[in-house]
């Protein structure tokens, strides 16, 4: 008997941040069933954090799914919330092992996360083929491509600040932001930080032409206006989901079940469920703020508070005390089985911080959002959500820059006895369903990155 032919290697390459690492590693899963063999990249910190949020349980792929890790050019302490000092430090960190990587492995493609495309230096030296993945909307890379213009324009400066505040949208279909929210203004900490991210874009979009495609986690019926302006032909993929499998091996904390058997045990569309993503960070007072809200608007709640989601100052008893208050009204998590939950019919709402993964994830789940947006390009999401789709609202905060649990459980109440918004939701939901059925665009268009990536 003859053996099968080998399976063709790809490379898989994020940028090292939980929202980044998430979504490739669930392409990855789409690929291995396509008879692909991944080589996915983290950085030696996220690597380690992964294995033990695992904790011994089997990455599902059969094998096909290689764990490989590299440093990332901070030392032990470095702050790695710190998105532009990390992407600085990065290529010289990794180049000289991917290409090594590349040499030994004969790896002839790479799908490299756009904010790591520092790897397309390889193409003219190694050979390799890039296929460019964005973890953001089309919308938001249709954005970054105008960084120059904005500069030239005078809406911002070479550091990312803002110089002249005007609404921009690029085309009516596509959400509308005000200069005071683009991305790279909320994204670095310090002026140094937000700089060398903004010499980052103007650096990479040129290059982006040497890239084969780029690869959307989205879906043409609701991007259709931003796909066609990005630099070369895109294929929209998504809304990209998890395997069926208990763990995906792509999550920096281990996801908490026990929120399943609890979310059976509540009445259908009653839950809110809260939950901020991988960086955001509130203090003591807007913490407080919420938990009060939360209990007010008199509904069960799941709340997901990782590890590091409340800042310095606020008392370790605290969380402790909050669960006995709300003891058979709430429950707090560490970490959730995220798009589980969301197709939970128990849920009534999404309070989420309109990163792409969980507005994606609402979306095809049909969930209405509360939108409570933190930094980076959640104030583009939030306007597509809530002014373009019309699925979800904005939770506002007050002069001193504090969300009230006023606020909360007003929002709360408007939301859920909104019919219409709820009409529109599962509207969307049957849409973006249908896209990544058999057949539909996004099937199509992941069937399209396979045959590529099968090419020589």
């Amino acid at each position: 008997m003859a053996a099968s032919p080998p399976r063709p290697r790809v490379m898989v390459l994020p940028f090292p941040a939980q929202g980044h690492v998430m979504p490739l590693m669930e392409l990855s899963h789409r690929l291995v069933e396509h008879g692909l063999e991944v080589v996915f990249v983290n950085t030696d910190f996220n690597h380690a954090r992964i294995l033990a949020a695992l904790a011994g349980a089997t990455i599902p792929g059969g094998g096909a799914i290689d764990l490989v890790s590299f440093p990332d050019g901070m030392g032990p302490d470095g702050d790695r919330t710190d998105i532009g000092k990390l992407l600085q430090g990065l290529p010289a960190a990794m180049l000289g092992g991917l290409e090594e990587t590349i040499r030994s492995r004969k790896i002839r493609w790479v799908v490299a996360d756009v904010s790591m495309s520092f790897v397309l230096e390889l193409v003219p030296t190694v050979g390799v083929r890039v296929a460019l993945f964005s973890t953001f909307s089309a919308a938001n890379f249709a954005l970054r491509l105008q960084v120059p213009k904005m500069i030239e324009d005078g809406i911002i400066d070479e550091t990312g600040s803002m110089k002249r505040n005007e609404r921009i949208q690029l085309n009516p279909k596509m959400p509308a932001i005000d200069a005071t929210e683009l991305p790279w203004i909320s994204l670095g900490k310090s002026p140094e930080s937000r700089r060398a991210m903004i010499q980052t874009v103007l650096k990479n979009n040129p290059t982006f032409r040497l890239a084969e495609t780029i690869v959307c986690n989205t879906f043409r019926e609701i991007e259709s206006a931003a796909l066609p302006l990005l630099p070369i032909p895109a294929l929209a993929i998504g809304p990209l989901e998890a395997p069926k499998s208990t763990s995906a091996g792509g999550h920096f904390w281990a996801e908490d079940e026990i929120c399943l058997p609890w979310l059976d045990a509540q009445a259908p569309g009653s839950v809110v469920y809260v939950a901020f993503g991988s960086l955001t960070v509130f203090d003591a007072e807007r913490l407080q703020e919420l938990a009060d809200g939360l209990v007010l608007a008199g509904r069960p709640f799941l709340w997901v508070v990782r590890p590091n989601f409340a800042a310095d100052g606020v008392g370790e008893g605290w969380l402790d005390e909050f669960r006995r208050r709300v003891a058979g009204k709430g429950l707090v998590v560490g970490w959730a089985p995220q798009q589980r939950v969301l197709s939970h019919p128990s849920v009534a709402c999404f309070v989420s911080h309109c990163g792409w993964n969980s507005t994606m994830e609402g979306v095809r789940h049909g969930v209405p959002f509360l939108c409570w947006p933190y930094f980076a390009d959640q104030f583009l999401n939030q306007s597509y959500i809530c002014d373009l789709w019309g699925i979800g609202l904005r939770i506002r905060a007050d002069e001193r820059g504090i969300v009230t649990k006023e606020e909360i459980r007003g929002k709360v109440a408007r939301l859920l006895r909104d019919e219409e918004i709820r009409a529109r939701a599962l509207s969307l939901q049957g849409a973006a369903c249908a896209s990544v059925a058999d057949g539909g665009a996004s099937h199509q268009d992941l069937l399209k990155l396979v045959n590529l990536l099968r090419e020589d």
